[in-house]
């Protein structure tokens, strides 16, 4: 992770120099300017985290400068230094946006502290942007369970914290790929900044290009003010990109100048920006056959795909599934205040016995309808609401010598044999978007009259 960069703004030579050397010393990149125009044009493009802002410019001042920079990034926090300071022009700075306003000479040790203060402000700022708490939580433990396979899966990921390489988690709907992402984003050196997911499942190109790299106003029709992305929310923090494999061939390129450049624009914007996120991508699709069909691009697989991490089926780790079923009755019980309930021997079997095509999340599900209709005590077999599909139950459970895809590709069909070949319908029992059912069936060539 890159150092914090502060953006010194100063017609002095000498004193930029003293102020630079002390900066460079606590450890801070320092990007310089010595007039408004420079300043505007490094602002826009180093996206620095603090701004020191000399009063007087050769071509301005810090008021007439302030605005400009807003306009650019409203976020960003700015101190104002001057030799002729007023309260009049104190408050007047504050009214337009500056954090601070300091008279010199300053001492460096208080600059210093000031400029970690609104390091901190614009940290949370970005967290809460970002839907990330800002009060700091232990991470949830996406490892539950001592099965072989999940301790592997844990050493894999404890190995691939301090990386700051792409990370591309594979693994069916509902194995739990967004719980292990923000897992590797809160127990990694990013945890104090952003982390921000984006499903790009069923997204259009021009939505997910404005989503992930904002826009400038004008850009388009409806773009009637400037919008941040979040790739610029994420900054110096974590982006979850979940069902990666969705992404429009044509905004490929741009995501992998992002990974290799450190670089983007903005829809609309002439100049490019620089951004510091670590990349974590997911999908449960087969990435090497979309490359070999052409639908996505082979440079980008390989850049995700240097660290992947596979997330096992819950049927393919049965012993845990006693160990997860007890933390969601405790998780439960917690939150409605109410005794934990415990599971009949009859029921931890059928627990195990089902092949759980949903997995964890269904999992989930079917323990908390079984809480809510059971009432208190004990939860029975007979408590217990499997999803109606025994026919699919057994197909799965038997499948022994299938691949996965034909797995897959045998419940799906049986989910759509039971909703009378509605789409919208089985999508939503299968727990995927619409158009990722439909983008199966085209890969299957299947054809809905059958149903």
């Amino acid at each position: 992770m890159s150092r914090h960069r502060i953006q010194l703004v100063d017609d002095d030579p000498a004193a930029r120099a003293a102020v630079r050397e002390y900066l460079e010393i606590q450890g801070y990149e320092v990007l310089e300017a010595e007039t408004a125009g420079m300043a505007v044009e490094v602002f826009r493009t180093a996206r620095p985290d603090v701004v020191v802002l000399d009063y007087r410019l050769p071509d301005g001042n810090a008021l007439e400068l302030l605005p400009r920079l807003k306009a650019i990034d409203s976020d960003v926090p700015i101190l104002i230094l001057t030799g002729h300071g007023t309260i009049d022009l104190a408050v007047t700075a504050i009214q337009q946006g500056a954090d601070q306003f300091l008279t010199k000479p300053v001492q460096l040790p208080a600059l210093h502290v000031l400029i970690q203060r609104a390091i901190d402000r614009h940290r949370r700022v970005r967290r809460e942007v970002a839907g990330s708490n800002a009060t700091r939580h232990p991470p949830i433990d996406p490892f539950a369970g001592e099965s072989r396979i999940i301790e592997s899966l844990r050493d894999q990921a404890g190995r691939m914290l301090t990386s700051d390489s792409p990370i591309l988690i594979l693994g069916e709907t509902g194995v739990g790929k967004g719980v292990l992402a923000r897992w590797l984003h809160e127990s990694g050196p990013r945890r104090d900044e952003a982390f921000v997911d984006l499903n790009c499942a069923g997204l259009s190109r021009e939505f997910l290009e404005s989503e992930l790299f904002g826009h400038e106003r004008g850009s388009f029709t409806g773009a009637i003010a400037a919008k941040k992305g979040l790739l610029e929310v994420a900054d110096r923090g974590s982006v979850f990109l979940d069902e990666i494999g969705d992404v429009d061939r044509d905004l490929q390129p741009k995501l992998l100048k992002v990974l290799e450049e450190k670089r983007f624009r903005r829809l609309g914007d002439v100049k490019d920006r620089s951004v510091d996120i670590r990349l974590i991508a997911a999908t449960h699709q087969d990435l090497a056959r979309a490359v070999q069909e052409g639908r996505f691009r082979d440079d980008l697989y390989y850049r995700i795909n240097a660290i992947p991490l596979t997330v096992p089926a819950l049927r393919d780790r049965q012993e845990d599934i006693p160990i997860l079923a007890r933390q969601f009755l405790d998780g439960f019980a917690r939150e409605s205040g109410r005794p934990a309930m415990e599971l009949a021997p009859d029921a931890v079997d059928a627990l195990r016995q089902y092949a759980w095509p949903g997995n964890i999340r269904e999992l989930r599900n079917v323990l908390e309808r079984a809480v809510l209709l059971a009432g208190e005590g004990q939860l029975a077999r007979k408590d217990i609401p499997f999803n109606p599909l025994p026919e699919a139950r057994v197909v799965l459970a038997e499948a022994g010598d299938l691949t996965l895809e034909a797995m897959e590709k045998r419940y799906v069909e049986q989910v759509l044999l039971e909703e009378g070949g509605r789409v919208e319908s089985a999508a939503r029992r299968l727990g995927i978007p619409r158009s990722s059912l439909y983008n199966k069936l085209k890969r299957w060539n299947h054809h809905l009259s059958r149903f």
